[in-house]
Protein backbone atom coordinates (compact mmCIF):
# COMPACT_ATOMS: atom_id res chain seq x y z
CA UNK A 1 0.00 0.00 0.00
CA UNK A 2 0.91 3.73 -1.09
CA UNK A 3 1.42 5.92 1.89
CA UNK A 4 -0.84 9.41 0.86
CA UNK A 5 2.03 12.17 0.38
CA UNK A 6 0.48 15.49 1.38
CA UNK A 7 2.11 18.55 -0.13
CA UNK A 8 1.30 22.08 0.32
CA UNK A 9 2.18 24.86 -2.26
CA UNK A 10 2.17 28.25 -1.37
CA UNK A 11 2.04 31.04 -3.65
CA UNK A 12 2.95 34.31 -3.05
CA UNK A 13 3.92 38.06 -4.05
CA UNK A 14 4.44 41.42 -1.02
CA UNK A 15 0.71 41.39 -0.92
CA UNK A 16 -1.72 38.42 -1.84
CA UNK A 17 -0.63 34.91 -1.12
CA UNK A 18 -2.46 31.14 -2.04
CA UNK A 19 -2.11 27.75 -0.52
CA UNK A 20 -2.80 24.63 -2.43
CA UNK A 21 -2.60 21.09 -1.66
CA UNK A 22 -1.59 18.20 -3.80
CA UNK A 23 -2.44 14.52 -1.80
CA UNK A 24 -0.12 12.35 -4.16
CA UNK A 25 1.23 11.72 -7.55
CA UNK A 26 -1.97 12.21 -10.19
CA UNK A 27 -4.39 13.55 -7.09
CA UNK A 28 -3.83 17.22 -8.80
CA UNK A 29 -3.84 20.61 -7.35
CA UNK A 30 -7.13 21.69 -5.19
CA UNK A 31 -6.69 25.40 -3.52
CA UNK A 32 -7.49 26.31 -0.11
CA UNK A 33 -10.31 28.23 0.25
CA UNK A 34 -11.41 28.73 3.99
CA UNK A 35 -8.93 31.93 4.53
CA UNK A 36 -8.13 34.52 1.79
CA UNK A 37 -4.62 36.47 2.38
CA UNK A 38 -4.85 39.88 0.41
CA UNK A 39 -2.35 42.72 1.70
CA UNK A 40 -1.75 46.20 1.15
CA UNK A 41 -1.32 47.68 -2.23
CA UNK A 42 -0.80 50.94 -1.38
CA UNK A 43 1.66 53.58 -2.61
CA UNK A 44 4.15 54.79 -1.08
CA UNK A 45 2.98 58.05 -1.28
CA UNK A 46 -0.22 56.65 0.66
CA UNK A 47 1.54 55.04 3.12
CA UNK A 48 3.80 57.58 4.15
CA UNK A 49 1.42 60.47 3.44
CA UNK A 50 3.12 63.20 6.18
CA UNK A 51 6.07 65.30 5.27
CA UNK A 52 9.33 63.93 6.17
CA UNK A 53 10.87 65.42 9.55
CA UNK A 54 13.43 67.95 9.40
CA UNK A 55 16.87 67.89 10.89
CA UNK A 56 19.63 70.37 11.30
CA UNK A 57 22.69 70.09 9.80
CA UNK A 58 25.64 68.93 11.76
CA UNK A 59 27.64 72.47 11.21
CA UNK A 60 24.93 75.86 10.88
CA UNK A 61 21.73 76.66 10.52
CA UNK A 62 20.53 74.46 7.59
CA UNK A 63 17.86 72.25 8.17
CA UNK A 64 16.80 69.33 5.41
CA UNK A 65 14.25 66.81 5.20
CA UNK A 66 14.97 63.32 7.01
CA UNK A 67 14.64 60.75 4.47
CA UNK A 68 13.03 57.23 6.00
CA UNK A 69 15.30 54.81 7.38
CA UNK A 70 13.07 51.77 5.04
CA UNK A 71 11.15 52.33 2.19
CA UNK A 72 7.12 52.34 3.71
CA UNK A 73 5.75 49.80 0.62
CA UNK A 74 8.80 47.20 1.19
CA UNK A 75 7.80 47.21 4.93
CA UNK A 76 3.98 46.82 4.58
CA UNK A 77 5.46 43.38 1.99
CA UNK A 78 7.26 41.85 4.47
CA UNK A 79 4.53 42.57 7.37
CA UNK A 80 2.06 40.80 5.30
CA UNK A 81 4.59 38.12 4.44
CA UNK A 82 5.51 38.02 8.43
CA UNK A 83 1.43 37.23 9.53
CA UNK A 84 1.06 34.81 6.61
CA UNK A 85 4.07 32.57 7.76
CA UNK A 86 2.47 32.92 10.93
CA UNK A 87 -0.35 31.72 10.39
CA UNK A 88 1.10 29.14 8.10
CA UNK A 89 3.03 27.66 10.86
CA UNK A 90 -0.03 27.13 13.40
CA UNK A 91 -1.67 25.54 10.63
CA UNK A 92 1.03 23.20 9.93
CA UNK A 93 0.86 22.49 13.76
CA UNK A 94 -3.04 21.08 13.24
CA UNK A 95 -3.27 19.70 9.74
CA UNK A 96 -1.40 17.26 7.69
CA UNK A 97 1.34 18.35 5.67
CA UNK A 98 4.51 16.11 4.71
CA UNK A 99 6.02 18.56 2.17
CA UNK A 100 6.29 22.27 1.29
CA UNK A 101 6.66 23.65 -1.98
CA UNK A 102 7.49 27.60 -2.40
CA UNK A 103 6.68 29.87 -5.63
CA UNK A 104 6.66 33.33 -4.91
CA UNK A 105 7.81 36.43 -6.82
CA UNK A 106 11.62 36.53 -6.20
CA UNK A 107 11.83 39.38 -2.91
CA UNK A 108 9.06 37.56 -1.60
CA UNK A 109 10.69 34.03 -1.63
CA UNK A 110 13.87 35.40 0.43
CA UNK A 111 11.53 36.71 2.94
CA UNK A 112 9.45 33.20 2.85
CA UNK A 113 13.32 31.73 3.41
CA UNK A 114 13.95 34.01 5.96
CA UNK A 115 11.06 34.00 8.15
CA UNK A 116 10.05 30.33 7.79
CA UNK A 117 10.37 28.72 11.23
CA UNK A 118 13.29 26.01 11.54
CA UNK A 119 10.56 22.81 10.98
CA UNK A 120 8.65 24.54 8.09
CA UNK A 121 11.91 25.31 6.58
CA UNK A 122 12.53 21.63 6.72
CA UNK A 123 9.79 20.40 4.79
CA UNK A 124 10.51 22.68 1.87
CA UNK A 125 11.25 20.13 -1.11
CA UNK A 126 10.90 22.73 -4.23
CA UNK A 127 10.88 26.49 -4.62
CA UNK A 128 10.05 28.29 -7.97
CA UNK A 129 11.11 32.24 -8.51
CA UNK A 130 7.95 33.27 -10.37
CA UNK A 131 4.55 35.32 -9.39
CA UNK A 132 2.18 33.15 -10.20
CA UNK A 133 -0.64 34.50 -7.20
CA UNK A 134 -3.01 34.85 -10.23
CA UNK A 135 -2.74 31.64 -12.05
CA UNK A 136 -5.01 29.03 -11.75
CA UNK A 137 -4.40 25.06 -9.58
CA UNK A 138 -4.12 24.02 -13.52
CA UNK A 139 -1.41 26.23 -14.52
CA UNK A 140 0.20 25.55 -11.38
CA UNK A 141 0.27 22.07 -11.27
CA UNK A 142 2.23 22.71 -14.74
CA UNK A 143 4.80 24.41 -13.74
CA UNK A 144 6.27 22.07 -10.45
CA UNK A 145 4.73 18.91 -11.61
CA UNK A 146 8.18 17.57 -11.27
CA UNK A 147 8.80 18.89 -7.93
CA UNK A 148 5.54 16.88 -7.36
CA UNK A 149 6.25 13.92 -8.93
CA UNK A 150 9.99 13.71 -6.91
Amino acid sequence: MVQKIVTWIVVADGARARVFVNEGVGKGVTERLDRAFVGSRRLNQDIQADRPGRAFESTGQARHAMEPRTDPHRHAEREFIREFVAWLAEEARTSPMDRLVLIAAPQTLGDLRQLLPKPLAAKVTGELAKDLTRATPGEIEAQIGGILAA
